[in-house]
Protein backbone atom coordinates (compact mmCIF):
# COMPACT_ATOMS: atom_id res chain seq x y z
CA UNK A 1 0.00 0.00 0.00
CA UNK A 2 1.25 3.56 -0.53
CA UNK A 3 2.97 5.40 2.03
CA UNK A 4 0.60 8.35 2.00
CA UNK A 5 -2.48 5.75 3.22
CA UNK A 6 -1.64 5.97 6.36
CA UNK A 7 -4.52 8.33 7.54
CA UNK A 8 -7.36 7.67 5.15
CA UNK A 9 -9.30 10.76 6.95
CA UNK A 10 -6.70 13.51 5.34
CA UNK A 11 -5.89 11.82 1.95
CA UNK A 12 -7.59 14.09 -1.17
CA UNK A 13 -10.28 12.03 -3.23
CA UNK A 14 -8.11 10.73 -5.54
CA UNK A 15 -5.65 9.57 -2.88
CA UNK A 16 -8.21 8.34 -1.37
CA UNK A 17 -9.12 5.98 -4.17
CA UNK A 18 -5.63 4.98 -4.94
CA UNK A 19 -5.49 4.05 -1.46
CA UNK A 20 -8.93 1.88 -1.57
CA UNK A 21 -7.93 0.07 -4.39
CA UNK A 22 -4.91 -1.12 -3.04
CA UNK A 23 -6.32 -2.69 -0.13
CA UNK A 24 -5.50 -6.63 1.17
CA UNK A 25 -8.99 -7.48 -0.02
CA UNK A 26 -8.79 -5.54 -3.30
CA UNK A 27 -5.52 -7.60 -4.15
CA UNK A 28 -7.71 -11.05 -3.29
CA UNK A 29 -10.15 -9.54 -5.54
CA UNK A 30 -7.64 -9.30 -8.36
CA UNK A 31 -6.37 -12.24 -7.80
CA UNK A 32 -9.70 -14.10 -7.80
CA UNK A 33 -9.58 -13.14 -11.90
CA UNK A 34 -6.09 -15.71 -12.15
CA UNK A 35 -8.19 -18.18 -10.13
CA UNK A 36 -11.06 -18.13 -13.13
CA UNK A 37 -8.20 -17.98 -15.63
CA UNK A 38 -6.74 -21.15 -13.92
CA UNK A 39 -9.89 -22.97 -14.00
CA UNK A 40 -10.65 -22.70 -17.62
CA UNK A 41 -7.16 -23.70 -18.07
CA UNK A 42 -7.15 -26.62 -16.18
CA UNK A 43 -10.64 -27.41 -16.78
CA UNK A 44 -10.62 -26.97 -20.37
CA UNK A 45 -8.25 -29.75 -21.33
CA UNK A 46 -9.91 -31.96 -18.96
CA UNK A 47 -13.72 -31.68 -19.73
CA UNK A 48 -12.16 -32.85 -23.48
CA UNK A 49 -10.57 -35.72 -21.99
CA UNK A 50 -13.63 -36.37 -20.05
CA UNK A 51 -15.65 -36.19 -23.49
CA UNK A 52 -13.15 -37.63 -26.04
CA UNK A 53 -13.19 -40.75 -23.20
CA UNK A 54 -16.99 -40.59 -23.48
CA UNK A 55 -17.63 -40.20 -27.27
CA UNK A 56 -15.13 -43.22 -27.96
CA UNK A 57 -16.91 -45.16 -25.15
CA UNK A 58 -20.62 -44.53 -26.97
CA UNK A 59 -19.02 -45.16 -29.96
CA UNK A 60 -17.78 -48.49 -29.01
CA UNK A 61 -18.95 -52.07 -30.56
CA UNK A 62 -18.95 -53.22 -26.82
CA UNK A 63 -22.42 -52.99 -25.95
CA UNK A 64 -21.74 -52.84 -22.10
CA UNK A 65 -18.90 -49.91 -23.00
CA UNK A 66 -21.52 -48.02 -25.48
CA UNK A 67 -23.76 -48.12 -22.74
CA UNK A 68 -21.49 -46.58 -20.10
CA UNK A 69 -20.46 -43.83 -22.52
CA UNK A 70 -24.08 -43.21 -23.74
CA UNK A 71 -25.20 -43.47 -20.15
CA UNK A 72 -22.40 -40.27 -19.51
CA UNK A 73 -23.74 -38.37 -21.30
CA UNK A 74 -27.34 -38.81 -20.95
CA UNK A 75 -27.53 -38.51 -17.27
CA UNK A 76 -25.10 -35.89 -17.04
CA UNK A 77 -26.63 -33.75 -19.75
CA UNK A 78 -29.80 -34.10 -18.39
CA UNK A 79 -29.40 -32.73 -14.31
CA UNK A 80 -29.52 -28.71 -14.37
CA UNK A 81 -26.04 -27.68 -13.96
CA UNK A 82 -26.91 -26.29 -10.36
CA UNK A 83 -28.11 -29.24 -8.64
CA UNK A 84 -25.39 -31.35 -10.26
CA UNK A 85 -22.73 -28.74 -8.45
CA UNK A 86 -24.25 -29.10 -5.64
CA UNK A 87 -25.09 -32.13 -5.11
CA UNK A 88 -21.52 -33.77 -6.69
CA UNK A 89 -19.36 -31.81 -4.75
CA UNK A 90 -21.02 -32.90 -1.53
CA UNK A 91 -21.24 -36.68 -2.48
CA UNK A 92 -17.74 -36.53 -4.18
CA UNK A 93 -16.39 -34.60 -0.60
CA UNK A 94 -18.28 -36.90 1.64
CA UNK A 95 -17.06 -40.15 -0.35
CA UNK A 96 -13.54 -39.45 0.39
CA UNK A 97 -14.02 -39.21 4.06
CA UNK A 98 -15.76 -41.86 3.66
CA UNK A 99 -12.90 -43.88 2.44
CA UNK A 100 -10.48 -42.14 4.83
CA UNK A 101 -12.47 -43.12 7.65
CA UNK A 102 -12.42 -47.03 6.93
CA UNK A 103 -8.88 -46.96 6.51
CA UNK A 104 -8.09 -44.80 8.93
CA UNK A 105 -10.75 -45.14 11.97
CA UNK A 106 -11.28 -48.75 12.37
CA UNK A 107 -11.89 -48.54 16.00
CA UNK A 108 -14.53 -46.13 15.50
CA UNK A 109 -18.10 -46.97 17.27
CA UNK A 110 -20.57 -44.66 16.35
CA UNK A 111 -22.44 -44.50 13.29
CA UNK A 112 -21.05 -42.12 10.68
CA UNK A 113 -24.90 -40.92 9.56
CA UNK A 114 -26.58 -39.13 12.99
CA UNK A 115 -29.61 -37.83 11.60
CA UNK A 116 -28.68 -35.56 8.76
CA UNK A 117 -25.08 -34.61 10.15
CA UNK A 118 -22.07 -36.91 8.40
CA UNK A 119 -19.66 -37.38 11.06
CA UNK A 120 -16.43 -38.95 10.46
CA UNK A 121 -13.10 -38.91 13.18
CA UNK A 122 -11.01 -35.95 12.92
CA UNK A 123 -8.29 -37.73 11.06
CA UNK A 124 -10.65 -38.64 8.13
CA UNK A 125 -11.32 -34.96 7.77
CA UNK A 126 -10.72 -33.46 4.22
CA UNK A 127 -8.88 -31.35 4.89
CA UNK A 128 -7.63 -32.06 8.42
CA UNK A 129 -8.89 -29.24 10.92
CA UNK A 130 -5.12 -28.50 11.36
CA UNK A 131 -4.11 -27.69 7.61
CA UNK A 132 -3.46 -23.97 7.07
CA UNK A 133 -6.34 -22.04 4.85
CA UNK A 134 -4.40 -22.69 1.36
CA UNK A 135 -5.17 -25.99 1.69
CA UNK A 136 -8.66 -25.77 2.38
CA UNK A 137 -8.50 -23.21 -0.58
CA UNK A 138 -6.56 -26.31 -3.13
CA UNK A 139 -8.99 -28.58 -1.95
CA UNK A 140 -11.93 -26.94 -2.47
CA UNK A 141 -10.58 -25.92 -6.56
CA UNK A 142 -10.05 -29.78 -7.23
CA UNK A 143 -13.24 -30.04 -6.27
CA UNK A 144 -14.62 -27.50 -8.38
CA UNK A 145 -12.05 -28.73 -11.20
CA UNK A 146 -13.38 -32.41 -11.12
CA UNK A 147 -16.95 -31.14 -11.19
CA UNK A 148 -16.42 -28.86 -13.85
CA UNK A 149 -14.96 -31.35 -15.85
CA UNK A 150 -17.33 -34.29 -15.70
CA UNK A 151 -20.00 -31.91 -16.32
CA UNK A 152 -18.55 -29.67 -19.36
CA UNK A 153 -17.08 -33.62 -20.38
CA UNK A 154 -20.43 -34.95 -20.99
CA UNK A 155 -21.22 -32.07 -23.33
CA UNK A 156 -18.16 -32.12 -25.16
CA UNK A 157 -18.44 -36.02 -25.56
CA UNK A 158 -21.87 -35.58 -26.97
CA UNK A 159 -20.42 -33.21 -29.68
CA UNK A 160 -17.55 -35.46 -30.28
CA UNK A 161 -20.17 -38.16 -30.89
CA UNK A 162 -22.14 -36.04 -33.35
CA UNK A 163 -18.22 -34.82 -35.24
CA UNK A 164 -17.36 -38.75 -35.36
CA UNK A 165 -20.53 -39.66 -36.87
CA UNK A 166 -20.11 -36.74 -39.60
CA UNK A 167 -16.85 -38.17 -40.86
CA UNK A 168 -17.91 -39.15 -43.93
CA UNK A 169 -18.68 -43.20 -43.64
CA UNK A 170 -16.54 -43.53 -47.62
CA UNK A 171 -13.26 -42.62 -46.01
CA UNK A 172 -13.47 -45.07 -43.90
CA UNK A 173 -14.39 -47.66 -45.87
CA UNK A 174 -11.78 -46.83 -47.92
CA UNK A 175 -8.72 -47.15 -45.27
CA UNK A 176 -10.13 -50.25 -44.29
CA UNK A 177 -9.86 -51.68 -48.11
CA UNK A 178 -6.26 -50.31 -47.88
CA UNK A 179 -5.28 -52.66 -44.86
CA UNK A 180 -5.73 -50.59 -42.23
CA UNK A 181 -6.77 -51.72 -38.88
CA UNK A 182 -9.91 -50.06 -37.17
CA UNK A 183 -7.19 -48.67 -34.54
CA UNK A 184 -5.43 -47.09 -37.49
CA UNK A 185 -8.18 -45.67 -38.79
CA UNK A 186 -9.90 -44.28 -36.16
CA UNK A 187 -6.27 -42.35 -34.93
CA UNK A 188 -5.29 -41.51 -38.48
CA UNK A 189 -8.88 -40.87 -40.61
CA UNK A 190 -11.69 -40.39 -37.90
CA UNK A 191 -9.93 -38.39 -35.06
CA UNK A 192 -7.76 -35.64 -37.41
CA UNK A 193 -10.95 -35.16 -39.46
CA UNK A 194 -13.82 -34.83 -37.00
CA UNK A 195 -12.46 -31.99 -35.34
CA UNK A 196 -13.70 -29.64 -38.18
CA UNK A 197 -16.87 -30.60 -37.29
CA UNK A 198 -16.74 -30.82 -33.70
CA UNK A 199 -14.92 -27.14 -33.36
CA UNK A 200 -18.59 -25.16 -33.63
CA UNK A 201 -19.75 -27.18 -30.57
CA UNK A 202 -16.46 -27.37 -28.86
CA UNK A 203 -16.70 -23.34 -29.34
CA UNK A 204 -19.91 -22.42 -28.44
CA UNK A 205 -18.79 -25.16 -24.87
CA UNK A 206 -15.91 -23.43 -24.15
CA UNK A 207 -18.27 -19.58 -24.27
CA UNK A 208 -20.96 -21.53 -21.74
CA UNK A 209 -17.84 -22.63 -19.81
CA UNK A 210 -16.65 -18.73 -19.19
CA UNK A 211 -19.97 -17.92 -18.40
CA UNK A 212 -20.34 -21.17 -16.28
CA UNK A 213 -17.25 -19.60 -13.84
CA UNK A 214 -19.27 -17.58 -11.64
CA UNK A 215 -20.42 -20.72 -9.69
CA UNK A 216 -17.45 -21.04 -8.10
CA UNK A 217 -19.11 -18.76 -5.76
CA UNK A 218 -21.56 -21.82 -4.96
CA UNK A 219 -19.03 -23.86 -4.22
CA UNK A 220 -17.59 -21.93 -1.93
CA UNK A 221 -14.43 -20.49 -3.75
CA UNK A 222 -13.23 -16.95 -2.98
CA UNK A 223 -14.16 -15.96 -7.06
CA UNK A 224 -14.41 -12.70 -8.31
CA UNK A 225 -18.47 -12.58 -7.78
CA UNK A 226 -17.69 -13.31 -3.81
CA UNK A 227 -15.41 -10.29 -4.01
CA UNK A 228 -17.83 -8.37 -6.27
CA UNK A 229 -20.10 -8.81 -3.28
CA UNK A 230 -18.14 -8.30 -0.39
CA UNK A 231 -16.07 -5.17 -1.85
CA UNK A 232 -18.95 -3.57 -3.39
CA UNK A 233 -21.66 -3.59 -0.57
CA UNK A 234 -21.92 -1.13 2.02
CA UNK A 235 -19.11 -0.58 4.70
CA UNK A 236 -19.23 2.22 7.19
CA UNK A 237 -16.56 3.89 9.38
CA UNK A 238 -17.02 0.99 12.52
CA UNK A 239 -15.46 -1.33 10.27
CA UNK A 240 -13.28 -0.03 7.37
CA UNK A 241 -10.54 2.76 7.09
CA UNK A 242 -12.81 3.43 3.70
CA UNK A 243 -16.41 3.66 4.58
CA UNK A 244 -18.86 4.02 1.11
CA UNK A 245 -22.33 2.93 0.17
CA UNK A 246 -24.02 0.21 -1.97
CA UNK A 247 -21.08 0.17 -5.00
CA UNK A 248 -21.95 -3.41 -5.93
CA UNK A 249 -23.45 -2.09 -9.36
CA UNK A 250 -20.09 -0.90 -10.18
CA UNK A 251 -17.92 -3.56 -8.96
CA UNK A 252 -20.27 -5.77 -11.31
CA UNK A 253 -20.18 -3.55 -13.98
CA UNK A 254 -16.07 -4.52 -13.75
CA UNK A 255 -16.82 -8.18 -14.12
CA UNK A 256 -19.29 -7.76 -17.18
CA UNK A 257 -16.76 -6.05 -18.93
CA UNK A 258 -14.15 -8.74 -18.09
CA UNK A 259 -16.23 -11.05 -19.49
CA UNK A 260 -17.33 -9.38 -22.72
CA UNK A 261 -13.75 -8.68 -23.42
CA UNK A 262 -12.42 -12.47 -22.43
CA UNK A 263 -14.99 -13.85 -24.53
CA UNK A 264 -14.57 -11.69 -27.45
CA UNK A 265 -10.90 -12.58 -27.83
CA UNK A 266 -12.17 -15.82 -27.60
CA UNK A 267 -14.39 -15.45 -30.49
CA UNK A 268 -11.76 -14.05 -32.70
CA UNK A 269 -9.10 -17.26 -31.75
CA UNK A 270 -11.70 -20.00 -32.46
CA UNK A 271 -12.59 -18.24 -35.48
CA UNK A 272 -8.56 -18.42 -36.55
CA UNK A 273 -8.81 -22.11 -35.18
CA UNK A 274 -11.19 -22.76 -37.75
CA UNK A 275 -9.52 -21.16 -40.95
CA UNK A 276 -6.69 -23.16 -39.90
CA UNK A 277 -8.53 -26.84 -39.65
CA UNK A 278 -10.88 -26.39 -42.99
CA UNK A 279 -8.32 -25.13 -45.11
CA UNK A 280 -8.12 -27.82 -47.39
CA UNK A 281 -10.92 -29.99 -46.65
CA UNK A 282 -13.75 -30.58 -48.26
CA UNK A 283 -16.16 -28.76 -46.52
CA UNK A 284 -18.20 -25.29 -46.97
CA UNK A 285 -15.57 -23.54 -45.14
CA UNK A 286 -12.87 -25.06 -47.18
CA UNK A 287 -14.41 -24.25 -50.38
CA UNK A 288 -14.68 -20.57 -49.63
CA UNK A 289 -11.10 -20.55 -48.65
CA UNK A 290 -10.87 -21.64 -52.57
CA UNK A 291 -12.43 -19.58 -53.57
CA UNK A 292 -11.00 -16.32 -52.00
CA UNK A 293 -7.67 -18.27 -52.91
CA UNK A 294 -8.62 -17.71 -56.83
CA UNK A 295 -9.86 -14.65 -56.33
Amino acid sequence: MFSFCTDPDTLGQFQWLACYLTTGKHMGFYLSFLTVLLLLAITAPTALFFGFAGASAARSRVLPVSLLGKGYIAIVRGVPDIAFFLFFVIALDQGIEWLRHQALCSDWDQPIRQGNDFVVCAQAKMPLGSAPQWIHEVYGFVLAVVTFAIVFGAFAANVLFGAMRAVPRAQLETAEAYGMTPRQTFWRILVPQMWVYALPGLGNLWMVLIKATPLLFLLGVEDIVYWARELGGSKTARFTDYPHGDWRMWYFFALLVFYLCFTRVSEIVLDRIMQRLTFGQATAGGEAQRKEANA
